[in-house]
């Protein structure tokens, strides 16, 4: 199936697997380098940045965020606490959730492991033919997402 669009055809199903699996080797190659440099994975490095850039988060902001289920988004959490990465405080608003702030080693993970993870996708994304197309693209994938939020596409069920 093609969309037509102002500059032609885009085959939808070649555009799907394309996206997809950038997706999960540009992950895959973040997930290598973080663990070697940090010994976090990805999914830890992105909850870590989250927290820090939304102090007094709650797991179900993490969940809404990122597009999983409380019970992924808590187990994560839990993880993270376990490491001593984050801390659970009591809610003053709501007794039933808690909300989440990173310890100062958690903070120091966080910006330390955003430079490697910066460094690693420059590495993977500057020297690519058409690398001055990323500004249109990432605007693109930048819509794209808002309207699928917006929408509520693509939230976990039950």
């Amino acid at each position: 199936m093609a969309l037509k669009s102002g500059r032609g055809a885009v085959d939808l199903p070649g555009f799907f697997g394309d996206l997809v699996r950038c997706e999960t080797r540009l992950y895959n190659a973040l997930n290598d380098r973080l663990r070697e440099r940090h010994g976090i994975v990805a999914s830890q490095f992105e909850f870590l940045r989250f927290l820090r850039d939304h102090p007094g988060a709650r797991v179900a902001d993490l969940a809404a965020e990122f597009a999983i289920g409380i019970g992924a988004a808590s187990k994560g959490t839990d993880r993270l606490e376990k490491q001593g990465w984050v801390v659970r405080q009591p809610n003053p608003s709501d007794r039933r959730s808690s909300l989440l702030a990173l310890t100062d080693d958690g903070l120091r993970l966080a910006e330390a492991a955003e430079d490697t993870f910066t460094e690693r996708l420059t590495e993977l994304l500057g020297p690519l033919p058409g690398s001055s197309r990323l500004p249109a693209a990432a605007q693109a994938l930048a819509q794209l997402r808002a309207a699928l939020e917006r929408d509520q596409i693509g939230l976990p069920t039950g």
